[in-house]
C-alpha cells in the first residue's frame, strides 16, 4: 500500500544535487499540536523549547527537517516567511507569529560544503508542499550517509523515507525520515540494508568495534531525524509521549543509535481530525519510523564516491 500522509498535512523539498544539501518543510493545518523529543547527543535544533509539553501554545505551524548542518538552520527564515505571508501563525496581542520546529543534519561532507540551504531553500520547499511526498535522495535526504565510523570510503548513502499506516478505529500515523547516522540500518529481520561497506559485504558497527579497527570519531557528523504525522487527537503532552514512544522505532531500524555524535530528533504532530488513543498512536508510531527509515535507505539513490544500497 502506498503511504500517506494524514489529511492536511504537506510536505515539500528543496534539492540540489549539485552541492548535495537540501531540506524539507512539513506544513500543518490550522489546529495542529505538536511537540518533540530531542535525543541525540549532538542535535542541533530551532523552536525546540516551544514544543515541550511545559511550554504555553499548541507547539509549531511547521516542521523544518534540514541539511548544512547549523547553517541550513537559516531554512527557517523562508518558512516562517512562507508562513506569514499567508496569515498563519500563533497570534500574539500585536502580531501574528508563525512557529517554526527545526532540526539540522550534517551533510557538509558529500558536496559542496559551501552551499547550505537558506531562507530562499525554506520558501521554495514550502512553495513545493504537496500531500504527495518523493523519496529517496531529495530534499534534507539529498546530502545524507549511513555507516560512518570506518570513514567515508565506506559510507553508504542515507535518504528521505516515509511510511504510514491506518488505524482500525479510523485515522492514520506516518512517519518522515531523514536518515544520516553514524550507524547502520537494519531491516525487520536485524540483517543490514545499509552501512558500513567493506570488502563486498556490510560489516556491522560492533564488528568494526570487536576487530580493533581505528574508529574515526564522525563528531557532530550524523543525525536521524523524524517526523511524526497523526490525524488523531492528541494533547501537547500526549504528543511528546507519542514522540519518545516513536524513538523505540529509531532504535529498532538504527544501530547505534543515539550516540554522543548523533542528533536524533523525533517530532510528532497531530491535526486533531479523529477521535483515538494515544496509545495506539505510539505503539503505530514505533513501527512506521523503524519503515521510515528503511524506505529512506532503499529509494537512495547514489552520490559521487558514495553508493547507495541499491547500488551495492
Amino acid at each position: 500500500m502506498t503511504p500517506r500522509l494524514p489529511e492536511g498535512v504537506r510536505v515539500g523539498h528543496w534539492t540540489s544535487r549539485e552541492a548535495w544539501t537540501g531540506c524539507t518543510a512539513c506544513l500543518l493545518p490550522e489546529g495542529s499540536t505538536a511537540s518533540c523529543e530531542v535525543r541525540g547527543g549532538a542535535a542541533g535544533t530551532l523552536g525546540s523549547d516551544i514544543l515541550q509539553p511545559s511550554s504555553a501554545g499548541p507547539g509549531a505551524n511547521a516542521i523544518l527537517l534540514t541539511g548544512g548542518s547549523a547553517f541550513g538552520l537559516a531554512a527557517a527564515d523562508g518558512v516562517v516567511r512562507w508562513l506569514a505571508e499567508r496569515g498563519v501563525g500563533f497570534q500574539t496581542p500585536v502580531a501574528l507569529v508563525p512557529l517554526v520546529g527545526a532540526a539540522v543534519v550534517y551533510d557538509l561532507g558529500l558536496g559542496d560544503a559551501g552551499t547550505r540551504p537558506d531562507a530562499e531553500s525554506g520558501y521554495a520547499a514550502c512553495e513545493a508542499a504537496t500531500g504527495d511526498v518523493e523519496r529517496g535522495s531529495v530534499g534534507a535526504g539529498t546530502g545524507c550517509t549511513v555507516g560512518k565510523l570506518l570513514g567515508p570510503e565506506h559510507w553508504t548513502k542515507g535518504g528521505f523515507g516515509l511510511a504510514s499506516t491506518d488505524l482500525p478505529g479510523g485515522g492514520v500515523v506516518a512517519a518522515v525520515a531523514v536518515v544520516n547516522a553514524v550507524g547502520e540500518v537494519l531491516d525487520a529481520d536485524g540483517s543490514v540494508l545499509a552501512g558500513i561497506w567493506r570488502d563486498g559485504a556490510y560489516l556491522p558497527s560492533s564488528a568494526a568495534l570487536e576487530s580493533g579497527s581505528e574508529l574515526r570519531r564522525p563528531w557532530r557528523e550524523a543525525t536521524t531525524l523524524v517526523g511524526v504525522f497523526t490525524d488523531v487527537a492528541l494533547t501537547k503532552l500526549e504528543a511528546w509521549m507519542c514522540a519518545r514512544a516513536a524513538n523505540a522505532g529509531v532504535a529498532r531500524a538504527v544501530s547505534p543509535v543515539w550516540t554522543p555524535f548523533d542528533g536524533d530528533t523525533v517530532f510528532c504532530a497531530s491535526t486533531g481530525r479523529v477521535e483515538g488513543d494515544a496509545l495506539t498512536v505510539s505503539l503505530a508510531a514505533a513501527d512506521v519510523v523503524a519503515e521510515s527509515i528503511r524506505d529512506g535507505v532503499r529509494r537512495a539513490t547514489g552520490a559521487p564516491g558514495c553508493p547507495a544500497a541499491s547500488e551495492r
